[in-house]
């Protein structure tokens, strides 16, 4: 009975992308004529996946290549992101005078689209890759801000209590108990913002027209190629549930050491 359920449990994603797969072509062949069924997909598409590192100019390469340049961005954008976003949530948590100085401006600062911010930095920076960088780090380190300071304001008072009881120093008190405490908040914060950077950069390279995933999107899009605009975006999202999926597993490693 178990094995049947296990079994059960891994067919049953298959048979939704096959529901999937079904209503696709079904689309194709009745109410959307210019959408490629999935055959017309795969062989149209079929070279970026197969070989798909191979380079003919610079937006005529493999969806590996593409993916490669699109994470690079994600990865230098995401790192700031939390190098921002951590100090300013352990402030906003600690602090009773920061959090009443500078949270109203969070919560305007918070809801602004990519989409806006973008621009102000191709303002600023002049290029469109730090532009780039900018405006992932913005958008992403919200939730790792927010997450940070929930965290903090959660902690048991016991352990705030033993701490001062034991007359810790403030470093102590940070690297003993508050930081240790909010490992689990951290974790949701940072797996947040790293969704939240994919999602961005896609957004900043088809405006840009930058080397990558969202760069290529836009390209076929505009050179009406609908086949590749369906592989870029299944890549992007794949892409966007491996690197949840990796964060998932550090995140229990981490807990677990």
């Amino acid at each position: 009975m178990v094995d049947a359920r296990r079994l059960m449990d891994r067919l049953l994603p298959f048979v939704g992308v096959g529901v999937i797969i079904v209503l696709w072509a079904a689309l194709s062949a009745t109410v959307a004529p210019d959408l490629p069924s999935p055959l017309r997909s795969w062989e149209e598409s079929k070279r970026y996946i197969l070989e798909p590192f191979f380079k003919e100019g610079e937006m005529n390469q493999g969806i590996g290549r593409l993916a490669l340049y699109s994470l690079t961005r994600v990865a230098q954008g995401y790192l700031l992101a939390i190098a921002l976003g951590t100090p300013l949530g352990f402030l906003l948590g600690l602090s009773r005078g920061f959090t009443q100085a500078f949270d109203p401006l969070i919560q305007i600062l918070r809801p602004i689209s990519p989409l806006a911010w973008l621009p102000l930095g191709l303002i600023l920076f002049q290029r469109s890759e730090p532009a780039a960088l900018f405006t992932i780090a913005v958008c992403a380190m919200w939730p790792t801000v927010i997450n940070t300071a929930v965290g903090v304001r959660n902690i048991n008072q016991d352990y705030l209590n033993v701490g001062r009881v034991l007359r810790l120093s403030r470093w102590q008190m940070l690297t003993k108990i508050i930081i240790p405490a909010t490992i689990p908040y951290l974790f949701t914060g940072y797996r947040l913002s790293l969704g939240i950077a994919w999602l961005v950069i896609v957004a900043a390279e088809m405006l840009t027209g930058a080397v990558g995933v969202g760069g290529f999107l836009w390209q076929e899009y505009n050179s009406l190629v609908y086949s590749h605009i369906i592989l870029a975006i299944i890549t992007i999202g794949l892409i966007g549930y491996l690197l949840d999926r990796l964060m998932s597993i550090a995140e229990l490693r981490f807990q677990r050491s």
